[in-house]
């Protein structure tokens, strides 16, 4: 059977939906749904559902997977410096993603680098705060597309993408309405000895400055 396609237009959704939801994800299935980007497939942090998000994003070898927070004491055992919570503090919720050192190599190597980073972002998005947020924990994210294809601005490209990669019943799109086109999120690297902008995006370099003046910009 194909992906179901959901409703969440109206804004905030209706707790009736949104519970439905959590308990789709709670049965180790996906859903694809906007953010303040893209729309993207995402899951709960456990093996099946990485299996298969890795299965129709064909995601091999060791490139990590984004996950969504509902706050930063969900990933409070990571290494926060005194910057990356600054930074968090002025752009949270927002398209900044941290990439921070997980020391203890509590999360699996699907959302773990080689260099042990794991990235997090709060998204502002209203249905995907909703979703990460009434989930209550960190929860596995990835553009809605194959790969090297156009990220989906849409539910309808997110469906199309999602039936293209094989995806059944087990995915449900939640159609939060047509995305702006927008540049990606802007990525701040902490596993180094210094922060580090891996990719400059919808947060200008100068506001990140604002909060880290001698932040390294990407080479």
């Amino acid at each position: 059977m194909a992906p179901r396609l959901l409703d969440f237009c109206g804004g905030v959704p209706a707790p009736d939906l949104l519970g439905a939801v959590v308990d789709h994800l709670r049965h180790q299935r996906l859903v694809a749904m906007p953010t303040e980007t893209v729309y993207g497939f995402s899951c709960l942090l456990e093996e099946s559902p990485l299996s298969e998000i890795k299965r129709l994003k064909v995601r091999e070898g060791e490139r990590p997977f984004l996950l969504l927070i509902p706050h930063a004491g969900v990933v409070s055992h990571l290494d926060w410096t005194p910057e990356a919570r600054a930074l968090a503090a002025t752009f949270w919720p927002g398209a900044l993603t941290l990439v921070l050192r997980d020391s203890n190599r509590t999360f699996p190597a699907g959302v773990r680098s080689l260099q042990d980073g794991v990235a997090v972002r709060i998204s502002p998005h209203p249905v995907a705060r909703a979703v990460v947020e009434r989930v209550g924990e960190a929860m596995v994210s990835t553009s809605a597309n194959p790969p090297g294809g156009a990220p989906a601005l849409t539910a309808q490209e997110a469906l199309e993408a999602a039936v293209a990669l094989g995806a059944g019943d087990n995915l449900w799109v939640l159609d939060g309405g047509p995305l702006p086109p927008s540049e990606p999120s802007t990525i701040l690297d902490f596993t180094g000895p210094k922060p580090l902008v891996r990719r400059v995006g919808a947060i200008p370099l100068h506001r990140v400055r604002s909060v880290l003046p001698d932040v390294r910009g990407p080479a």
